[in-house]
């Protein structure tokens, strides 16, 4: 009898053992493929998290490098790997993101925020760089747009400006041009963005400034207003200007 009890016991001590070693390494697993996802696309996807085109620390002091490091690759990358799982296995496997936001009132709320998210970062790291002005050199086409469409860079300014600070909650705001190649300005709530088929005014960005807290909160706290004027220090006039020509065509 006592054997039986001691044999039991040692079986069981055992299995016990397996069992946490097999738990072990299951949940190692996990946490190792949880924290890759929060910095790649889903393996086999359609669309990708695009690298930066600078490092994390480049846009300081007008953007620090831990919200660079966080609003990347856990909000951009979140966006990119939900945008890929809202997709996966219907219509819109295959189909660019322009065509996708172009019909969005046909799909999921899924497929508008997070693509909206997707294509709103990808051009907002775009347009951002260390080496930015805060105005356009006068020999570009984007210069002369604004001109002719706003009267003055101080008119596009305060107007893109009044458009970022009086968005309520979260959203972004948006220098655009139309179906006549005219620039506009808009702001759209939330990851919506002026190619979707929702938005009161539609046509293609070309300039956009986000304006979630996410993207501001740990340098500059509830002052947007600090935030926003920081902006127009690092922005990428050749890189807009090539999205303006590229949009009239």
């Amino acid at each position: 009898m006592k054997a039986t009890v001691l044999l039991t016991a040692i079986i069981l001590s055992l299995y016990s053992k397996a069992q946490l070693i097999s738990y072990t390494n299951y949940s190692k697993q996990t946490i190792m493929t949880t924290h890759t996802n929060t910095q790649t696309q889903v393996q086999g996807s359609v669309f990708e998290l695009p690298k930066l085109p600078y490092s994390y620390s480049a846009l300081e002091p007008y953007i620090d490098a831990r919200t660079m490091e966080i609003h990347y690759e856990k909000h951009h990358g979140a966006y990119t790997n939900n945008l890929n799982t809202a997709i996966k296995g219907t219509e819109l496997e295959g189909k660019n993101i322009e065509f996708i936001l172009a019909t969005i009132s046909k799909h999921s709320a899924a497929v508008r925020n997070n693509g909206g998210g997707y294509y709103n970062h990808n051009l907002f790291w775009s347009i951002l760089s260390a080496s930015g002005s805060e105005k356009p050199a006068e020999n570009l086409e984007i210069a002369n747009a604004i001109m002719k469409d706003f009267g003055s860079f101080d008119e596009f300014k305060a107007q893109f400006s009044q458009a970022a600070t009086t968005r309520f909650g979260s959203g972004w705001a948006w220098l655009s041009v139309d179906a006549n190649g005219k620039l506009f300005v808009s702001s759209t709530p939330n990851q919506d963005n002026p190619l979707m088929d929702v938005v009161d005014k539609k046509g293609t960005p070309i300039l956009g400034l986000d304006v979630w807290e996410h993207a501001y909160y740990l340098n500059y706290q509830n002052r947007r207003v600090d935030y926003i004027s920081a902006f127009y220090s690092i922005v990428n006039w050749n890189e807009v200007n090539k999205k303006y020509t590229e949009a009239k065509k």
